[in-house]
Order: structure tokens, then sequence, then C-alpha cells
């Protein structure tokens, strides 16, 4: 499916626009070895032969607009000058996510993670090997943005949840791509800043057990639920995960912050 879906893209895009995309790499769960039909969408770095024209950002659209929905094929697109800079600050580039595809708005796949997942994990589709892009990540830039990202994103997200749930019945069904976001999404965040590489998901769940083992359990559900198993999660796991986020943050900006 990956490589499927990567061939019908280059292959759109070559009659489209030939010679605008001179190398693709898959990022993302494909590159970690993650991939899950069905659950997984194929992330791409593509870098182009020219700044785009207006008719080009035209026919972009175009060709993401005739992708399958369903996986997404999502990407950042760098011109010449940004594919030697490797900027992280969420710049407004061209880029697609969940198959949209967005010109004029800050891109917040921009960051350092993805150049830190290009560099150790990315797969060429087309193009020269990773070593030779010269990709470049700032160790303080990659922990800045974690710790920030822990604090402004993911405690954030759950900051109101307590209030929320509070008159709810602890048995109340929740929606387990919700829970499973919050159990193992922060736990990927504080991998990176302790290690410096980034996992998968499903690794997360381990990871965050090995951290904290009163949500081991939370964690293994959440993985099993992401795999396809048939885990019901109740307003008392959300609020668990809540309570995770905040754990793992916590200590994230114990171990790693100024």
């Amino acid at each position: 499916m990956i490589e499927a879906l990567t061939r019908r893209y280059l292959h759109a895009v070559d009659g489209a626009l030939p010679g605008y995309v001179r190398a693709l790499y898959v990022v993302g769960s494909a590159a970690l070895g993650a991939w899950q039909p069905g659950a997984s969408d194929v992330d791409a770095v593509i870098l182009t032969s020219r700044p785009p024209t207006r008719d080009d950002l035209a026919q972009l659209a175009r060709i993401h607009a005739g992708m399958p929905r369903s996986p997404h094929f999502d990407g950042v697109y760098l011109e010449p000058a940004l594919s030697r800079s490797w900027p992280a600050d969420g710049r407004a580039v061209p880029f697609v996510v969940d198959g949209e595809f967005r010109t004029d708005t800050p891109c917040g796949e921009l960051n350092p993670v993805l150049w830190l997942t290009l560099q150790r994990h990315g797969i060429p589709a087309r193009g020269p090997s990773v070593a030779e892009l010269g990709v470049r990540v700032d160790p303080d830039q990659l922990r800045r943005y974690n710790l920030d990202n822990l604090r402004e994103y993911w405690q954030s997200g759950v900051a109101t949840l307590p209030a929320q749930l509070a008159g709810m019945a602890r048995d109340t069904p929740m929606d387990g791509e919700v829970v499973s976001w919050f159990v193992l999404g922060p736990a990927r965040l504080h991998y990176t800043l302790g290690h410096g590489d980034v996992i998968a998901k499903a690794a997360a769940g381990e990871y965050l057990a090995s951290l904290f083992p009163e949500y081991a359990h939370l964690a293994r559900r959440a993985v099993g639920w992401r795999a396809g198993g048939s885990e019901r999660f109740t307003a008392a796991d959300l609020l668990a995960a809540a309570r995770s986020v905040d754990a793992v943050a916590d200590d994230a900006w114990r171990r790693f912050g100024d």
C-alpha cells in the first residue's frame, strides 16, 4: 500500500509537472516500521526543483484532491533553498495534512522532529540517500521544541478534561482514538528528549509503561486498540490518560528543562 500510494502520487505529479519533484522521502510511521492499515497515513518530505508558481500550486491541489481518501498521502514540500536550510519554524510552505493541500497557513509539520525522523529513518522513494542530503537537527532546538510542545499542546489539551468528565459516570464510553492519542503521544516526545531518536506509538506504549508503571495497563490497551483490537475505553480511562499527560510532561521538564 505504501509503495503503491507513493508511485501513484509520483506518476500524477510527473505527468502534470514534469521535473518538479526531484526527490521524495517517506517518513512517519512507515519509516519507523510501524505502519498499520486502516490507522496510519503515508507521510513524505518532497523536495522540488524550483519555488512553486501559482500554476504549480493549482496543479498540486488538483493532484492531491485526486488521491485516495484513505490512507491519506500527506507531506511537506521544500523548494531548493529550504532543502538546504531545513527550517523548523513552522513557516507557511505547501503541505498536505489529512489529505488536504494547503499553501497559505503555517505548517506545524515543519519542526525538528520531522528532520530527525528524516535524518535517522527516512526512506528514499526518489532521489539520493538521506545521508547525502545534509539534514541538520539542532539538539537544543529539538529539546526546546519537545518541551514546549509537551506543555503548550499536550498539557493544554487535557487541562479542562477533569472538569468536563466530572459529571459523567466512570463507565461512560469514550473514543479510543482520543484516549490512545493522549496516552501515547507525549511518551514519544519524552523518548526523543532522553534518547535523541524517534519511536512509533506502539513502542511509546512500552516506554510509558517503563516510566510510569501505574499507566502500563492503559498504555498496552491503547497500543492494542491502535493495532485493531477490541479494546473499549471509558471516561475513567480518559481521565487517567489526562493524568498520564501531566505526569510525562512534568517529568520531562524536571529532567530536561532549563
